[in-house]
């Protein structure tokens, strides 16, 4: 997570690394991927990497109580969805949701984000829980 997170975002973190590890990928956390829709550079929490040498996009978003971490997902996934755009390398991007302080999070998880974007398929909104099965089972 970022500098500055709270120790649950690091929480989220610690169940997120060893299921990748488990499931054969490897990673770096906190890597920069470019430049965020071409002004800033684009730091994901982590960078994964397969056994066949496709990468993903990590982005790691806790919300322990109700608060602003939820506006920011529309953001987040525009963002994710340029990096794979204008980067051939990126094979998938997940933007995983922990914690229970969310409004909106069966909204993101259903698709509703959807409706808004032009490509909401480069971009996978997963809860915690999905992403680590997915992770720990190699089927990302």
């Amino acid at each position: 997570m970022a500098p500055g997170n709270t120790q649950t975002g690091q929480v989220m973190e610690q169940m997120v690394l060893p299921a990748l590890k488990m499931g054969g990928y490897t990673f770096k956390e906190q890597a920069y991927v470019g430049l965020r829709l071409g002004v800033a550079r684009h730091r994901v929490d982590v960078l994964a990497e397969d056994a066949d040498g496709r990468s993903y996009l990590i982005s790691l978003k806790w919300q322990q109580v109700s608060g602003t971490a939820e506006n920011k997902i529309p953001f987040e996934v525009i963002s994710l969805a340029h990096a794979r755009v204008t980067d051939e390398r990126f094979y998938k991007a997940y933007l995983v949701l922990g914690g229970n302080g969310w409004r909106y999070k069966d909204y993101y998880l259903s698709g509703g984000l959807d409706k808004h974007l032009r490509n909401p398929e480069l971009v996978n909104i997963v809860s915690l829980d999905d992403f680590v099965a997915l992770a720990n089972q190699g089927r990302l």
